[in-house]
């Protein structure tokens, strides 16, 4: 990896900009299918996946939520056989330990099947509805009315994924420049003109994966891009040692059809530990995972969208309740009580946070589905989110047949 100083202004074939796992992945199958270019990674942290590829949950998904035929459903499931056969291939921390989606009301029962239906439909093998006796076998201290089990879940260690991507990519000759913010894109006659605020570079073509700010990217290329980036912040507790025990590896809640998030729910993580959350609340800044943190940039950016707007007003009762729900440990109790009714404020302590990119567009509509645009020599990922971790392989591997078609071939 380069931290560059000074006007470099290099030559390459196809840069990337973004050094998560989408990113990466992008860059690692361009790279295998045109071994002969020369490829860029343009990355402003100082390390790679340090956002959302580092802050996520650390699930393998199965592709049972997603509706069948989406990108989110094709990623998934060509993603999930490929990050495994990754994660053995090279030693990567994982376990296929399976889930339980738990209806703790009738009404969400209606729900659960619903996701059933999809999850068959997406061709999963081996999901059955069971029964209270029979989710108690899975997880003894979980209580419901119905629950999925989905024997394809997991988990796995994402930033070790990332870094192996990175130990690819570079040993085959590609380069990554950490610390280098894009500034400007310029499409000229004979290529691309990417300046940062310490270097510029030069590229014939350009994949932009930048996350949290994937907006802000396709707005240098395309300013009159018409979605904007919502972040919302999750906030986890995690089990203290001692209450451990009533977790053995991933209990969900039924997700609420009102919110485009799959609710507070139970992980057991790679490295150790049992998580509970996140929840999902309106965050002043993007990349700020301190209750303290805010960034007036981004938050205006967010209160000039019109969507925002709109969206304030559909979800307005439920962000409020997760609003609370992040104020009140007592109240975030009780949401996991749904599940587990054994466990008490005394079980549980302060975790860590994220940050989610959830694009938004001028009508008010949160994208349910991954987005990408081609604009001119550039193709922007403007949308991303779960399951795109778990997905990253399978989104590279779609990205560089684009740009393979649409393009290097133009």
């Amino acid at each position: 990896m380069m931290n560059h100083s000074g006007n470099m202004n290099q030559q390459f074939d196809i840069s990337v900009i973004g050094a998560g796992l989408v990113g990466l992945s992008t860059a690692y199958h361009l790279q295998k299918r045109f071994p002969d270019k020369r490829f860029l990674v343009l990355e402003k942290e100082d390390r790679v996946a340090a956002h959302q590829s580092s802050h996520n949950s650390g699930v393998i998904h199965s592709g049972v939520y997603y509706k069948p035929g989406s990108l989110k459903a094709q990623n998934c499931l060509k993603g999930y056989r490929r990050l495994i056969d990754f994660a053995q291939e090279f030693d990567i921390p994982y376990d296929v330990c399976g889930k339980l989606i738990v209806a703790t009301s009738p009404e969400e029962i209606r729900i659960l099947e619903s996701i059933y239906g999809r999850g068959k439909a997406n061709g999963l093998e081996g999901l059955k509805i069971i029964s209270p006796e029979e989710m108690r076998e899975i997880e003894p201290h979980v209580r419901g009315l119905k629950a999925i089990w989905v024997p394809q879940a997991g988990i796995i260690d994402f930033p070790a994924v990332a870094e192996q991507l990175r130990i690819l990519f570079e040993k085959a000759g590609g380069t990554i420049a950490l610390g280098e913010e894009v500034t400007s894109i310029r499409e000229e006659k004979e290529g691309l003109s990417i300046i940062t605020r310490r270097n510029s570079f030069r590229s014939s073509h350009l994949v932009s994966c930048g996350g949290l700010h994937s907006d802000r990217l396709t707005g240098l290329s395309h300013p009159q891009n018409d979605l904007r980036i919502i972040p919302f912040k999750g906030c986890y507790y995690q089990l203290k040692p001692k209450s451990e025990f009533l977790v053995r590896n991933l209990i969900y809640p039924v997700p609420d059809p009102n919110f485009p998030f799959l609710g507070v729910h139970f992980t057991r993580m790679i490295r150790g530990g049992i998580e509970a959350g996140p929840n999902a609340v309106l965050t002043l800044k993007r990349e700020g995972y301190s209750p303290q943190s805010v960034s007036f940039k981004d938050a205006m950016a967010t209160a000039n969208w019109p969507g925002f707007w709109k969206i304030a007003r559909k979800y307005g009762k439920t962000g409020m309740g997760e609003l609370y729900r992040t104020l009140s440990k007592r109240a975030f109790t009780r949401s996991l009580q749904k599940l587990i009714p054994e466990i008490t404020m005394d079980d549980i302590e302060t975790g860590r946070a994220g940050v989610r990119a959830q694009a938004c567009s001028r009508d008010g509509v949160l994208l349910d589905d991954f987005d990408f645009k081609k604009i001119g020599r550039c193709l922007h990922v403007r949308n991303a989110p779960s399951p795109a971790a778990t997905s990253c392989l399978a989104i590279g591997d779609s990205i560089t047949e684009m740009v393979e078609s649409n393009l290097v071939g133009s």
